[in-house]
């Protein structure tokens, strides 16, 4: 990455599909191509037996997540077994995504592009259209292709094959779905970029800010010459996205931007949603925060990144001798919670369990909150200075909310790692949610008023300007394994889900998104969330308007 236009070159060649196409040349694409199954909305598919359910040849299991075919065998695989089939099996690394229709490398684990298969698809979207449809759509799909040929072939062919979709797409696309529903194209196991950036597009407080110019990139004072600005960047991709256009779009420039604020990131590997979540709202922090209050520690900062996301937390350590209480404030972006509650009392909080059902694999989101702001005994081995005593003893920690953000982020802990036993494992249980969540028995007058009773003096603090009430408006979540898998996005616009699959975008029915393994939840207060949907239109919004509107202890 020591020029910039490294960033837009194509990556490298899976080597496994090239040996594919070397032993077995078209063969098995040209046999495919009598199995794909087109749609009015221009998906394509495999179409499989109408009587038999599709399911994974080694776990056996009918899975929610996405299924597998082998070009050679045509065994069917999740995503959990992909790379397990093509090392019990010489040379089976080529498979087909049954939903999309995508080429999938079992022994990369990723998604590769194939300009021949490319080719394969489109044609049969054609040729399964109505002729004087598919006439119009030929014709002018080869006078745009012939004012490019100076362009690279297959850069050239995605460019077409997006308009192409765009265009079955189109009517009702037009005129159904929100403004600012655009699909973003994968470049390269960046499905991790992708999620995360759709829960910011539609972050009701962030999109106001960028949507009205707030940030202005042609006088922007933060940008350098050695190094891009992540909030210039993401300027460019909500005036793309907000534009009208519904061609899937290609954030490169943001990538590249991306790579330089964390160089130790910079790969076409696969990353956590999470780690990019918390590392992009730094890159902007560290821009933005220049020329203002740039002390993020103390939960003042005014930049776009903390009056959108940052809380308070408050951390009461209580000396289990004499009971002296130390208190600490600590500013966040988002707050991790356990999913892994099996050492949870059986108690009933507030009339709701808090134990997850260990035979099913289920838990709650309620349940976790509660586990977050429970007394929690540190060991021995943790005892702390206590200041009326003089010496270390043991102690108590209680964790609640001092002041709660606009957008509440809430990361899932699914990925658990032990250093003693040096194992890591992902938690595959299923996590309920609700798409209203009150937030009042987790903000710290509720729990220190619990812990204390009415006895406690009143509080001087500012979370009562902010409301505790919130709506939920993206999912991010995750499925396939530890080391591998995939992310996806679900967002509530205007009370609709719709599913962000990379460059597809679909609607769902509110059960898909509460049976899904969310990763991370956006909730937005529920005054924004109303007002948010008021503002959705159609139309693309004014560019000099300024909905961000000012909040009590925000701006």
């Amino acid at each position: 990455m020591e020029t910039r236009s490294s960033v837009f070159a194509n990556p490298k060649p899976c080597k496994h599909l090239a040996d594919y196409k070397l032993r077995h040349g078209l063969s098995g694409y040209k046999f495919l191509q009598k199995c794909l199954k087109t749609f009015p909305n221009g998906k394509t598919s495999i179409k499989m037996c109408e009587t038999t359910m599709p399911k994974c040849s080694f776990c056996s299991g009918i899975r929610q997540g996405r299924l597998f075919l082998c070009l050679i065998c045509s065994s069917m695989s999740c995503s959990d077994h992909t790379l397990l089939h093509s090392q019990s099996e010489n040379g089976h690394d080529i498979a087909v995504d049954i939903e999309r229709s995508e080429l999938y490398c079992c022994s990369c684990r990723d998604q590769v592009y194939d300009l021949d298969f490319d080719k394969v698809v489109v044609a049969k979207n054609i040729v399964d259209m109505p002729s004087k449809t598919r006439d119009s759509v030929v014709d002018g799909l080869m006078r745009r292709s012939s004012k490019r040929r100076r362009l690279n072939s297959v850069v050239d062919l995605d460019l077409i094959r997006s308009k192409f979709f765009v265009w079955m797409r189109g009517r009702r696309a037009k005129s159904c779905y929100p403004l600012g529903l655009r699909g973003l194209n994968n470049l390269g196991s960046t499905c991790f970029m992708n999620s995360i950036l759709q829960a910011l597009l539609h972050a009701p407080p962030f999109r106001n800010y960028f949507l009205s110019e707030r940030h202005d990139r042609e006088t922007c004072r933060k940008r350098s010459s050695d190094q891009s600005c992540l909030a210039c960047d993401i300027g460019v991709i909500f005036s793309a996205v907000y534009s009208g256009d519904r061609t899937p779009y290609s954030p490169a420039q943001f990538l590249y931007s991306w790579w330089q604020h964390s160089a130790n990131l910079a790969s076409y590997e696969q990353q956590d949603a999470h780690e990019f979540f918390i590392s992009v709202l730094d890159g902007i922090h560290e821009r933005e925060g220049k020329g203002r209050n740039s002390n993020k520690d103390n939960g003042d900062c005014q930049c776009i990144a903390h009056r959108v996301f940052s809380g308070m937390l408050r951390s009461d350590l209580t000396c289990t001798t004499c009971g002296f209480t130390s208190t600490t404030y600590d500013p966040c972006v988002d707050i991790s919670l356990n999913m892994d509650t099996s050492s949870f009392c059986s108690v009933d909080v507030a009339n709701k369990s808090v134990r997850p059902n260990e035979d099913t694999g289920r838990s709650t989101l309620l349940a976790c909150l509660d586990l977050f702001t429970r007394p929690e005994r540190l060991g021995s081995d943790q005892k702390l200075y206590c200041q009326n005593c003089q010496e270390k003893r043991d102690s108590l920690k209680q964790m609640s909310i001092k002041r709660l953000p606009l957008v509440l982020s809430l990361h899932i802990k699914r990925f658990e790692h032990s250093s003693l036993r040096r194992t890591s494992r992902k938690i595959d249980w299923h996590l309920q949610f609700p798409f209203s969540l009150d937030m009042t028995p987790y903000l710290s007058p509720s729990i220190v008023r619990n812990r204390f009773g009415n006895r406690i003096f009143g509080f001087e603090s500012d979370e009562a300007d902010i409301s505790a009430e919130f709506e939920i408006f993206a999912v991010v979540t995750h499925s396939g394994m530890l080391d591998s898998g995939h992310y996806v996005t679900y967002l509530r616009l205007q009370n609709q889900w719709y599913k962000c699959d990379d460059a597809w975008i679909t609607e769902v029915d509110e059960r898909i998104v509460r049976a899904s393994q969310c990763y991370m939840i956006f909730y937005v207060q529920r005054m924004l969330y109303y007002k948010a949907n008021e503002d959705l239109s159609c139309t693309p919004m004014p560019s000099r308007r300024d909905p961000f509107v000012p909040i009590a202890g925000c701006c």
